[in-house]
């Protein structure tokens, strides 16, 4: 290949790859034009000081604990996380009377056959179904698993807030797609005359119908009984059982980048008083 052709195709190339990024945007800015863009929240975990507010988990687990329990599952949490720290902080006598509550299928006994015994808190929450297919045979459709939800969903935010979106910089650093997303979500049902109607949901049809609504759940905190509070709530502690140990990682990451500046003064340093006496 000659120069000339080499130039002639990295030219075509280049335009190609310029047409592909300005379709993109369109088609990012179309998908934007037709369906509302969540609304951004206030959560106290954003940033790099974030932390999770104990009672926001504590009523976020009520209402999951009496609406969306009975059709999601939290396979990937355990009853006696619920106490540890960074969590909702539960005490121990708390989780031990709440895990004694659920029915926990174990065995086999010496008989080989299997049973039923009381929740203890090492047990993980138990399905509200045996399996997948009996979910779907009960509700026509198979509720994700709450576990990690709050991280699996997320909507684009189109260009160039994406690049923003993973800097570290004011308005930037921004991982909370998945709680707006879920809090939009719920808020969402627009249309009395259809239940599974809704606004941010691709395509506007849900499975779900609006499965919470105003003085659904009793707060005994005096926190208000609206929904929208319901949807932050539950949406933080969708959050917090996606990511459990996320104040930890963010002390851990703030200790390293501090070691890290102290590390490079004093090499700079070492390197200064190294070749002082040495002419340049």
């Amino acid at each position: 290949m000659t120069i000339k052709t080499f130039s002639l195709v990295s030219l075509g190339a280049s335009l190609g790859l310029a047409a592909l990024l300005a379709t993109g945007s369109a088609q990012a800015a179309g998908d934007a034009h037709s369906a509302p863009q969540p609304e951004r929240q206030a959560w106290t975990f954003a940033g790099p000081f974030g932390h999770y507010d104990r009672a926001q988990l504590q009523r976020g687990f009520q209402v999951y604990r009496e609406v969306c329990a009975n059709c999601h599952s939290l396979k990937r949490i355990a009853f006696r996380n619920l106490s540890e720290a960074g969590g909702p902080e539960f005490s121990e006598a708390q989780v031990k009377a709440l895990a004694a509550e659920y029915k926990i299928k174990d065995g086999p006994n010496d008989a080989g056959d299997m049973f039923e015994r009381p929740g203890r808190a090492s047990d993980r929450f138990p399905a509200p179904f045996a399996n997948p297919e009996a979910a779907r045979a009960a509700l026509g459709a198979i509720p994700p698993d709450f576990s990690l939800l709050a991280k699996a969903r997320s909507y684009s935010r189109g260009f160039p807030l994406f690049l923003i979106d993973a800097l570290p910089i004011p308005g930037g650093a921004y991982q909370e797609h998945g709680p707006d997303y879920i809090v939009a979500l719920l808020k969402g049902y627009s249309k009395t005359d259809d239940p599974n109607y809704n606004d941010y949901f691709p395509g506007n049809k849900i499975a779900m119908a609006q499965p919470v609504s105003d003085g659904a759940v009793d707060y005994t905190d005096g926190s208000p009984k609206t929904l929208i509070q319901y949807a932050r709530d539950v949406s933080a502690f969708m959050m917090w059982a996606a990511e459990p140990k996320l104040e930890q990682r963010k002390k851990t990451g703030f200790n390293v980048m501090a070691f890290l500046l102290v590390f490079a003064g004093l090499l700079y340093y070492t390197k200064k008083r190294v070749w002082a006496d040495v002419v340049h």
